[in-house]
């Protein structure tokens, strides 16, 4: 664990370090899941089933995974400060574009280059970590830094339905978002110091990482734990609206809430792993096969949820496990591989919770269509089971 911490950042400590890498992935959060809170409003505004809301959130995670390849190879080779630098520009310019788009095919495109430079997220700041970080500190860093994600997005869950439920409309919170990646942006070049040049990106690519069994049997659970968090993101304000009849602050506020439990999760499962007294590999695997069970049985839960407040219990519970394992899921992609092919796993193993969340949306959108909400949500129960089946394999083998 050489370089930043060792030789680096211009902050004190692994703390300092860890909150300016937090920053970075609170402000790149918002930008990118605000497309998630303002579902509603794209209904209405552009005149859309549940069905092309979910193509719009393909096309936003399309985006983000096309270019994950290359970044996370752009990453190793060259290190990660101006890629996250280059990113968080980027989603600042593509944030300011989904406002300007005046078509529902012209917001496709703007979703798309938002969901491509968010592909900087996890290859950069997962590097940043692995780097940076002490070894008995590293798995409660990386809880912390994923609490950007879910920071961000409860931010955007209470900022968007609030603006678009006023006269100034939601298209504020994006403007307010790209202003929040410019000012970060500046602030993250001055502070930040690259750990070094790089490793060698032939010896540790994509499909290297691929031919260890263990890893590509994690990323395969990895896409069953993707298919139920983004769906979830993504459909949790309408569902609360439309279907428990709350009013789309209230539902913004329980998308929230599931993000705060999932913050909560992030960090506290990362602060169990830590003081475990077994390898870091056998830790995070036992914690994902509860974070797996635990959202099989909340997801089939959800199904019979009637009124507002159980909406919010049920779902703030559900955010705790599904939206709070992706911590533990890229520690342990950590502890597969060699360090200087963590950007590259790291995008490996983003590839595969990206392809379920590629998936799930615009299925999840057909059932409620044809079916109902009840079905949707069995579906990503489904979605866990096969998660945790793997995950039980993954750990019998180890």
């Amino acid at each position: 664990m050489s370089g930043v911490f060792e030789t680096g950042v211009r902050v004190r400590g692994w703390k300092g370090y860890t909150a300016l890498i937090l920053l970075w992935q609170v402000t790149a959060s918002v930008c990118f899941y605000a497309m998630y809170a303002v579902t509603p409003f794209v209904r209405d505004e552009f005149g859309v089933s549940a069905t092309f809301v979910g193509v719009m959130l393909t096309a936003l995670t399309f985006g983000y995974t096309l270019f994950l390849v290359p970044v996370g190879s752009i990453t190793d080779e060259y290190g990660e400060d101006r890629v996250l630098v280059v990113g968080l520009v980027g989603l600042g310019v593509g944030a300011a574009g989904v406002t300007l788009a005046p078509s529902y095919l012209a917001l496709l495109g703007a979703v798309f280059v938002l969901g491509a430079f968010y592909a900087t997220a996890m290859p950069g700041t997962n590097k940043a970590v692995f780097n940076a970080i002490p070894p008995e500190r590293l798995n409660t860093s990386m809880g912390i830094k994923q609490v950007g994600v879910t920071a961000g997005s409860g931010i955007s869950a209470v900022l968007v339905p609030w603006f678009g439920a006023t006269r100034f409309g939601w298209e504020v919170a994006f403007l307010l978002a790209t202003a929040a990646a410019a000012i970060v942006s500046v602030v993250f070049w001055a502070v930040y110091e690259a750990s070094g040049d790089g490793g060698d990106t032939d010896s540790v690519g994509i499909r290297s990482h691929f031919r260890n069994r263990a890893y590509a049997l994690l990323t395969a659970a990895g896409f069953f734990l993707g298919a139920g968090l983004f769906t979830t993101i993504g459909y949790t304000i309408l569902y609360v609206e439309e279907a428990v009849g709350a009013s789309v602050v209230f539902a913004g506020l329980t998308l929230a809430a599931a993000q705060v439990f999932g913050s909560v999760g992030r960090v506290g499962f990362g602060w169990l792993a830590d003081r475990l007294s077994v390898p870091l590999t056998t830790s995070t695997l036992y914690i994902l096969v509860s974070q797996a069970g635990a959202s099989f049985l909340l997801f089939l839960a959800v199904t019979v949820v009637d009124t507002p407040p159980l909406a919010l219990v049920l779902f703030s519970l559900l955010g705790f496990f599904i939206l709070g394992f992706t911590g533990i899921y890229y520690s342990c992609i950590g502890s597969l591989v060699p360090t200087e092919g963590v950007g590259s796993a790291t995008a490996g193993g983003q590839i595969a919770l990206n392809c379920g969340a590629l998936l799930a949306p615009p299925a999840f959108g057909y059932l409620v269509d044809v079916r109902g909400y009840a079905t949707a949500w069995t579906m990503l129960a489904l979605a866990a089971l096969v998660a945790l089946v793997l995950l039980v394999a993954l750990v019998y083998r180890h």
